[in-house]
């Protein structure tokens, strides 16, 4: 009977590449780099592997800042158009309001005439003294 903890033989039964399958580069992931003394590394070098996340950052932020760019000038254009729409509704009201300030004067004046038809058309009291 075969061992069954044996970890290559339980290795092999898991899904994934096999060993046959692994390329040379998946064996770095195993080296661990050597460390420089703190002494060696010059003021401007950076710490490797942060030259890679450095370009991924700057990457990373000018596609940040093209968004921002982007809803910025957007936001713009929303505010271009929301503006002229309450430009065209002012105006829109400013007419109306003309309208119903003729409107009113010309009731004002009709009642006043009406008033006066009236009053002259009534008869008049006689007193009785």
């Amino acid at each position: 009977m075969e061992n069954a903890s044996d970890p290559l033989r339980l290795a092999s039964a898991l899904p994934g590449p096999s060993k046959e399958e692994v390329s040379e580069d998946d064996d770095d992931v195993f080296t661990v780099p050597e460390m420089e003394d703190a002494s060696q590394k010059k003021p401007n070098d950076v710490g490797g592997g942060q030259e890679k996340r450095g370009k991924s950052r700057s990457t990373a932020d000018r596609e940040h800042k093209k968004i921002k760019r982007i809803s910025a000038q957007q936001a713009r254009e929303r505010k271009k158009v929301y503006v002229s729409d309450m430009e065209q509704r002012a105006r829109e009201l400013q007419e109306s309001n003309a309208r119903l300030e003729e409107k009113i004067s010309t009731l004002i004046n009709e009642n006043t005439m009406l008033r006066k038809v009236l009053i002259s058309s009534r008869p008049k009291k006689e007193n009785a003294d």
